[in-house]
């Protein structure tokens, strides 16, 4: 039976059926949300983050950006960053905890290609997280989405 967007746990048991580790695994895109519409994707232990669909429509023309420079050490809820648009400016929270090892250059000589794609080339940073568990507490694609029809 598939399931779509549903949170699956799945557990590594010692020989003696004792749990040493839990993580949460996802259907879907892979994203996890704050309520402040950041988003990470995490991969072998690396976070890609990134503002949402609803965020840069919100936002309009984003004709600034400016973003965490690599190796600074970020605490989740932190604001890390900026962004300007014609209509307005607000700042980027890490929805998550680590050290920064990458910003996407692209995106601070070209900051329209966060309307253009803000979940492929419109990323904003990357960074090794340092408390993984820290994404169990953002809300995956299912989550947010009902999170966006009740603020409407």
């Amino acid at each position: 039976m598939v399931i779509n967007n549903v949170i699956k746990t799945l557990c590594r048991v010692s020989q003696q059926g004792i749990v040493l580790t839990c993580r949460r695994v996802h259907n879907g895109n892979g994203r996890f949300y704050t309520k402040k519409h950041e988003w990470v994707k995490v991969d072998d232990g690396i976070g890609t983050i990134g503002i949402s669909k609803f965020a840069q429509e919100s936002l309009g023309e984003v004709v600034f950006a400016q973003l965490p420079d690599v190796g600074n050490n970020i605490t989740c809820g932190d604001e890390c960053g900026a962004l300007e648009s014609v209509k307005a400016a607000g700042e980027v929270y890490s929805p998550v905890s680590g050290i920064v090892t990458e910003k996407n250059s692209a995106v601070e000589s070209s900051p329209a290609l966060i309307n253009k794609s803000c979940y492929e080339e419109g990323w904003l940073f990357k960074l090794k997280l340092s408390k993984p568990e820290e994404v169990e507490q953002l809300m995956d694609q299912t989550s947010y989405d009902t999170y966006l029809e009740d603020l409407q």
